[in-house]
C-alpha cells in the first residue's frame, strides 16, 4: 500500500513539535471527534504527517511519522478512543503559516482549510510535497529526528 500523508495540530502551549522533538515518540491522544478517530484509525506505519501549531503561530512547524498504528486510548478505557504513536523526523525549516496556505492556489482543496475544525486530516501526496518545498525542507533518510 502507498504510503498515506497526515496533517495533526496541537496547540504550541500544550505539545509544542519541539516537545515531540525531545520525546522522540508519543502517543497521540485527546482525539474526540468521530471524523478525526477515524482518521487515525486509518493512519498506517510509515505515513508521514505535518505538524501544526494551532491558536498560537498557526503553522505547520515540522514533519512526523507514524511509528505505531492505532489502538485504544488509555486515557479512555470505557470508550471507543484510538490513538497512534509519532516520531518527530524533522522541524521545518521555514515554517509554513496559514496565511501562506491560504494564499496558495496549489492548496485551495487542502484539508487544512477545508476541514479546518479536525485536529487530524488526511493530506494529498501532491499537497503534502508541496507544503515541503514552502518549507524548505527534505525528509532525512533515515536516523535520528533533526531540530532543524
Amino acid at each position: 500500500m502507498p504510503r498515506q500523508h497526515w496533517l495533526v495540530k496541537s496547540e504550541p502551549s500544550k505539545y509544542p513539535f519541539q516537545q515531540l522533538v525531545r520525546d522522540g515518540r508519543t502517543n497521540w491522544d485527546g482525539v474526540r471527534n468521530f471524523e478525526a478517530r477515524n482518521n487515525l484509525r486509518a493512519m498506517k506505519e510509515g505515513d508521514l504527517v505535518l505538524y501544526y501549531h494551532s491558536n498560537e503561530g498557526k503553522e505547520i512547524v515540522g514533519i512526523a511519522r507514524v511509528a505505531r498504528e492505532a489502538y485504544p486510548d488509555p486515557a479512555a478505557p470505557e470508550e471507543d478512543w484510538s490513538v497512534v504513536d509519532l516520531e518527530a523526523l524533522t522541524a521545518v525549516k521555514a515554517p509554513v503559516s496559514l496565511d501562506t496556505v491560504r494564499g496558495d492556489a496549489a492548496l485551495e482543496d487542502i484539508a487544512l482549510l477545508k476541514r479546518s475544525r479536525l485536529s487530524v486530516v488526511p493530506v494529498s501526496k501532491a499537497h503534502f510535497e508541496h507544503i515541503l518545498a514552502l518549507g524548505k525542507t527534505k525528509i532525512p533518510k533515515a536516523g535520528k529526528a533533526k531540530n532543524a
